[in-house]
């Protein structure tokens, strides 16, 4: 049997449609960032947290990473629901407050209903984390605080550890870690392929023809892929021709490189591996997988990642587009200041 229930906040319309069993699926209206539906799972027992606490914290962050919210506010949110709820999808509380985060119907939430659904609630939450001016560099208490208005304004700063553990656990456990299911539409996560510095952005001046951002990352740095997909190249680059030794700016092409198809049609291209990729044309990888390591094959004056993206299924420069702005889109960051 489902059930739909349908609130507004801040001006838009939220819908969670509810099975038997589900946990549900909110849609936000005046945005494409979707929650998949996903079963109530948790990774069982994490320290003194049990099996029901450990998934509502699943909840929470399969909700963030569908919401493309850095791992950073998973933390925020969920060191907050401990703070206010120990996790525990409350049935009331302070004056009408309900469920993890202890909203109120009063103050628009939502109804106590929707509150109780702890997809809602999560999705509630992040909603007002993003309208809160730079919160990606406040303390996790000072995020918090600045959702919750809390009368206890420093009381969420002890959870942190906690919920950096809690994440920790449900990303690396096969049941809980945030994916794509079929018929989401577009993946829900990013990661930055490499952490570290960008040397050069997109098409700076003179220098038109370079459609892609580097990555200054040493040599023998692991290469992830960026997002879940389909591997539609690995090969030495035929302009490079020999892709076994150092590169130079006069060496031509991306010497050892790898393109990656998304199932919305988006190419991410890695250049100048050090090796042969660690992948091959036709295979099935997830957003993080290890696709290569940085090297100098190619155009390359030195060790770096050439990161590419490319919208439209269209892999020539003219579907080019910024990486760093197309990260900055989705509340992430590319480089050295990247949360998966």
């Amino acid at each position: 049997m489902l059930r739909t229930l349908t609130g507004v906040l801040g001006g838009s319309v939220l819908t969670i449609v509810l099975a038997a069993g589900a946990v549900g699926t909110a849609v936000l209206s005046d945005s494409t960032d979707v929650a998949c539906t996903s079963t109530n799972r948790s990774p069982g027992r994490v320290g003194h947290y049990a099996q029901d606490q450990t998934a509502n914290a699943a909840t929470i962050v399969r909700v963030g990473a569908a919401l493309h919210i850095p791992r950073r506010g998973w933390v925020v949110a969920i060191a907050t629901a401990i703070q206010e709820s120990s996790l525990h999808n409350l049935t009331g509380g302070d004056r009408d407050s309900v469920g993890l985060f202890q909203q109120r119907p009063s103050q628009g939430w939502g109804t106590p209903q929707q509150l109780h659904t702890p997809t809602y609630a999560a999705t509630a939450f992040y909603r007002a984390l993003r309208r809160v001016p730079g919160w990606q560099h406040m303390a996790v208490t000072d995020a918090a605080q600045a959702v919750q208005h809390s009368a206890f304004p420093d009381a969420y700063a002890r959870w942190e550890p906690d919920a950096t553990h809690l994440v920790a656990t449900i990303t690396h456990h096969p049941a809980t870690a945030p994916h794509t299911s079929a018929g989401c539409g577009r993946s829900s996560r990013w990661v930055s392929p490499v952490i570290a510095p960008i040397s050069s952005g997109f098409r700076p001046p003179g220098r038109p023809d370079h459609n892609g951002a580097d990555l200054a990352a040493a040599r023998g740095t692991p290469i992830r892929a960026a997002h879940a997909g389909t591997v539609t190249v690995a090969r030495c680059d035929p302009a490079t021709g020999n892709c076994d030794t150092n590169g130079s700016i006069t060496t031509a092409g991306c010497g050892w490189y790898v393109e990656i198809r998304s199932p919305d049609r988006i190419i991410t291209r890695y250049c100048h591996m050090a090796t042969q990729p660690s992948v091959h044309g036709g295979q099935k990888v997830s957003a993080g997988a290890r696709i290569g390591i940085v090297g100098q094959s190619g155009n390359a004056d030195g060790p770096h990642l050439h990161f590419e993206i490319h919208v439209r299924n269209d892999a020539t420069p003219a579907g080019a587009v910024d990486p760093v702005r197309f990260f900055a889109r989705r509340h992430l960051h590319l480089g050295a200041r990247n949360a998966p």
